[in-house]
């Protein structure tokens, strides 16, 4: 049986996941902007934290960490090449390395690009894929600290992931990621289908977040590179996938 995912907002625009396997009890949280709203979502359903699970340094992911563990100890689980700025880990894991979470098989990706040592964690059985800043939702995250060629990496491992695959980003940019994608791939009929339905339930006050990896396919510009109707409308025609993200990333930056 797939595993209960329960998304919850933190600081002004920020997002934490909690990940609940029904029949063992255990529970996990992915990144902890802030304790407050994620021990709330704790006591409410009655869930006993079990696993800690961090993306990577930055204080909007693992702010809130000291005050969740003083109530809900659990084991705390980041990236080995992160170790050195991240919160104590109880396992310190790269990429490959086989990790149990909540009874399932956890398979970690490296998607360093927007900091160095960033990592995702991928659930197979239950069809979601944990990004936080790398893949988000109609974008990626800003390249702090590693190069285009090194996100473009990242997410080509991201985007062979199933389709069907859940992606649980960090932030709710997507009205934002929206209306830049506008700018570079105007004429997607499937992309002007989404912000008109990213508008909607923005003004509904709804989460954009989680997202489905066809949408993504369809209508971020990140993973587009090699359409040749997006090569077209930033100038590039036959370029190849990895020069466009560079290009689409710098206009993104500019934007």
């Amino acid at each position: 049986m797939p595993l209960e995912i329960v998304t919850i907002p933190c600081l002004s625009d920020n997002y934490s996941f909690l990940i609940h396997n029904a029949s063992t009890g255990e529970t996990a949280v992915v990144d902890v902007p802030d304790a407050a709203p994620i021990s709330e979502a704790l006591k409410s359903r009655g869930w006993t934290l079990s696993h800690v699970l961090l993306t990577h340094h930055h204080w909007d992911h693992i702010d809130g960490l000291p005050d969740l563990l003083k109530d809900h100890p659990a084991q705390v689980i980041g990236a080995k090449a992160d170790a050195h700025r991240l919160p104590a880990l109880d396992i310190a894991v790269s990429e490959g390395d086989p990790l149990i979470v909540c009874g399932e098989a956890v398979q970690v990706f490296d998607v360093s690009g927007h900091t160095i040592g960033h990592v995702a964690f991928y659930l197979a059985d239950t069809g979601a894929v944990f990004t936080a800043d790398s893949l988000m939702a109609l974008g990626c995250g800003r390249l702090f600290e590693g190069s285009p060629a090194q996100m473009f990496e990242s997410l080509t491992k991201l985007a062979g992931l199933p389709e069907s695959t859940i992606v649980c980003s960090g932030h709710e940019y997507t009205e934002s990621n929206a209306r830049f994608a506008l700018t570079v791939d105007p004429n997607n009929p499937d992309l002007l289908a989404r912000v008109a339905a990213i508008r909607e339930a923005r003004e509904k006050g709804l989460a954009t977040v989680p997202s489905l990896l066809s949408e993504e396919m369809a209508t971020n510009p990140f993973l587009r590179g090699h359409d040749p109707a997006l090569q077209r409308a930033v100038g590039m025609d036959g370029a190849t996938a990895v020069d466009v993200f560079t290009e689409v990333r710098k206009r993104k930056d500019n934007f």
